[in-house]
């Protein structure tokens, strides 16, 4: 694997899809040993399972364990009924402004949908 310094992911998929949580944590925990500041935008789908007011899934609450930055896209999140203000600590709301700032700003981008 070609040396990471920083990252983003776009992550589409609901946190209650065990499998493909699990192999995108795995591949995070990788990087992580090889010191990658990693960002993950919870965008679609992802941002399912990150409200306080429900069930987190165990492997929702195992990557906002992970020394990483965590977003959630609140158009994404209110479209799915999800109150920004519900949403775990460990992930900021960001607009779509702020997509494009993340992105311009972080040379690496990969999206895992």
């Amino acid at each position: 694997m070609s040396e990471i310094k920083e990252i983003v992911y776009m992550y589409g998929f609901t946190g209650r899809n065990s499998e493909r949580m699990a192999n995108f944590i795995s591949v995070l925990e990788e990087q992580i040993k090889l010191n990658a500041n990693i960002n993950v935008i919870l965008i679609h789908d992802g941002v399912i399972g990150t409200s306080n007011k429900g069930v987190m899934p165990p492997l929702m609450n195992q990557l906002l364990s992970l020394p990483i930055k965590v977003y959630g896209m609140k158009p994404d999140l209110l479209a799915r009924g999800i109150n920004a203000d519900d949403i775990d600590n460990r992930i900021e709301c960001i607009e779509y402004e702020d997509l494009v700032d993340i992105l311009v700003k972080i040379p690496k981008i990969a999206s895992w949908m």
